[in-house]
């Protein structure tokens, strides 16, 4: 039996589940809304994946984002790892000469800086919306377009306007301006490009040195706009990985496969965890300063796992 590895990439955006053979070959993946709802959307991720392969042997899991706690409560995962770990690692699989990684997504955006397949600088962005893909999606909605038709649109700029883009409110007002002055409309589309990269470049990017190969990973890596935007501004050649958008969870596939064959087995609850009753309670502490917000999460009447506490207290 062909032994599959699971990487799951549970975001604020995007659930982002992925199936990897031995050679770490992408076999499977699955972009789902993660919505507010991390544990149901998890759930179903696993359902489909059930549905459409069959009870395959899942070797291996790993789980990373936001959400990585609770995923790995949910399936039982062997390895749980930050986003800055399985980007590096996915991007070092990909190509193992990668020196830095841009990465953004819709609602946060990293920079990894890797030397020697090390990782020895990173910085990320969960503030400024001018900087993540989110900020472009509300764009392309304001000026009628889809964002799928954004990038390309982008590319047929001559003369791109100069668009604010230190924040996001002020790059709206300053969208609208241009668009009174009567600007063509893919010169808007392209300084928008221009004005999310600048943002990238002077807030996360500040202070690292980026050197080639570099790539560029995430959701927003689709927009070819950006992608020029990125080599005309860095003057240098941006590499974007056959699956930019589930690189994480390629990541965290990578990661399990290593751990198992070290342990000899997965804790890999099954595929017959979407079937089961789930339930996640917030707990306040008060014991201390900190009054930490702790997550609860039940099968049934079982306590399964309790996290966020900083001490350790409720910690299972």
């Amino acid at each position: 039996m062909v032994n599959y590895y699971m990487g799951i990439d549970v975001g604020s955006v995007s659930t982002n589940i992925v199936l990897i053979d031995e050679e770490n070959n992408l076999v499977y993946k699955r972009y789902l809304r993660t919505q507010g709802k991390p544990l149901v959307i998890l759930q179903d991720g696993i359902r489909e994946v059930a549905e459409e392969l069959g009870h395959s042997n899942i070797a291996g899991v790993g789980t990373t984002g936001s959400g990585r706690y609770l995923a790995s409560v949910l399936i039982g995962a062997d390895v749980v790892k930050n986003e800055i770990t399985c980007h590096a690692i996915a991007a070092l699989d990909y190509n193992p000469e990668t020196r830095t990684v841009l990465e953004i997504g819709g609602q946060d955006s990293k920079i990894i800086i890797i030397r020697d397949g090390i990782v020895v600088d990173f910085a990320m962005n969960t503030v400024c919306a001018a900087g993540t893909g989110s900020f472009l999606d509300r764009q392309a909605l304001r000026l009628g377009m889809d964002i799928s038709e954004f990038g390309n649109i982008a590319l047929n700029s001559k003369n791109p306007v100069r668009i604010a883009g230190r924040c996001a409110v002020f790059a709206e007002s300053d969208m609208i301006h241009k668009q009174q002055l009567g600007h063509n409309q893919e010169d808007i589309v392209s300084g928008l490009c221009n004005a999310l990269v600048r943002n990238y470049l002077s807030n996360v990017a500040k202070g690292k040195d980026l050197k080639p190969v570099i790539l560029f990973q995430g959701g927003v890596a689709a927009n070819k706009g950006i992608r020029k935007a990125f080599e005309d501004q860095l003057g240098q050649k941006i590499h974007v990985p056959t699956h930019y958008d589930v690189m994480g969870a390629i990541g965290a596939a990578i990661l399990s496969k290593e751990v198992v064959k070290d342990r000899g087995e997965s804790r890999f609850k099954g595929f017959d965890i979407y079937k089961r009753d789930y339930r996640v309670s917030p707990i306040d502490c008060n014991g201390c300063s900190n009054i930490c917000e702790i997550l609860e999460i039940r099968e049934d009447d079982k306590i399964l796992a309790r996290y966020g506490d900083k001490c350790g207290k409720w910690s299972l």
